[in-house]
């Protein structure tokens, strides 16, 4: 860039810092206070040369946009609301990453808040964002208080509710059966010849909800109890060993039916631990389809769900909605990803 343009109208560089104002930057990159907005809010209406001068212009100066004035002029904050139950487990990360990484190619950040697998924590939550004025909130899940049901009807902000299916969404919706899911690893189980089973959940709602899918299956076709251990949530390699430990004091099943791939991989660590063989003495079945399940030993059986298209698709739509805004109506959103039972040698 010719140093010319790094020149104020007196000659002196331009100023640095938290003092930097819009026309500052457009001096220094040669364009008006116009592109630079534009370049920064809106970058797919910007010729990418053009981009590049400006954020150039940005690093020179150490421009720092006042996001709240912005957002007061255009009634948009640019920030979409994520809560998740947790990030101790890595059975989210491929949601989040293309979650975020489609917002922020268009202009969006993300704000993170956990709930602790709490509805009453959700509340408190979207209380707080909304004070924030979200462009958009996705919710992990859809169970939540009637308050918060009441706060977000009120809101007038766009909602995705992810991870799950419900006939009743709050508005719209990517995810995937929990209950079907069960179901199907049920089916698949007895096809295999399976007929003494138990099943470990961790204590969370989605977990407990596919677990009792697979044990309201099961018992359509035979009358044997099947047991249920009900661990902490988050799970952990640990409350896997403990969830098989418990299991074994009420007599040793075929195969171990587990509500995610943490807990069914402490199970084979607690099976190796005994002398168990897998799958001759104890079969296991884990969900989530996580980066290790391939790679334990046994490989672990699995139900993979696709956490990228959940996170892709959930941008996708509130960038749609964001579009539509000065329209009278919206297309409703209803996407069902599906799921896929992976067999390994565990079950």
């Amino acid at each position: 860039m010719d140093e010319a343009l790094t020149q104020d109208a007196a000659g002196q560089a331009p100023r640095t810092g938290a003092s930097v104002t819009l026309e500052d930057v457009a001096r220094v990159a040669g364009v008006t206070a116009m592109t630079v907005s534009r370049a920064l809010n809106r970058p797919e209406l910007v010729r990418s040369e053009t981009q590049k001068r400006v954020i150039e212009a940005v690093r020179k100066t150490g421009y720092v946009p006042n996001m709240l004035a912005s957002g007061l002029t255009s009634n948009r904050s640019r920030l979409v609301a994520l809560l998740l139950p947790t990030i101790a487990t890595s059975i989210f990360t491929d949601m989040v990453q293309a979650l975020m990484h489609t917002l922020s190619a268009s202009g969006y950040e993300t704000l993170l808040g956990l709930t602790e697998y709490s509805s009453m924590r959700e509340e408190e939550l979207v209380r707080t964002l909304l004070g924030r004025r979200p462009d958009g909130i996705v919710l992990t899940g859809t169970d939540h208080t009637d308050l918060t049901l009441e706060r977000l009807s009120q809101a007038n902000v766009p909602i995705v509710e992810i991870w799950d299916l419900t006939d009743k969404p709050i508005d719209m919706l990517v995810g995937f059966s929990h209950e079907a899911l069960g179901s199907a690893v049920a089916r698949h189980l007895m096809e295999k010849g399976y007929k003494r089973f138990g099943v470990v959940s961790a204590d969370d709602p989605r977990g407990l909800r596919r677990s009792h899918a697979v044990i309201n299956e099961l018992q359509k076709h035979s009358a044997s109890p099947i047991p249920l251990e009900v661990l902490p949530a988050p799970a952990t390699l640990q409350t896997g060993r403990e969830g098989l430990t418990r299991m074994l004091e009420a007599g040793l099943p075929e195969v171990i039916v587990c509500s995610t791939d943490t807990l069914a991989q402490g199970i084979l660590a607690e099976a190796a631990s005994r002398s168990l063989r897998i799958p001759e003495d104890i079969a296991v079945m884990g969900f989530g389809d996580l980066s290790t399940a391939a790679h334990v030993y046994p490989a672990l059986s699995t139900v993979r769900v696709d956490g990228a298209a959940i996170g892709k698709t959930a941008a996708e739509a509130l960038l749609g909605r964001f579009g539509a805004r000065e329209s009278a109506s919206s297309a409703p959103v209803r996407v069902d990803t599906g799921f896929s039972i992976i067999d390994r040698a565990s079950a």
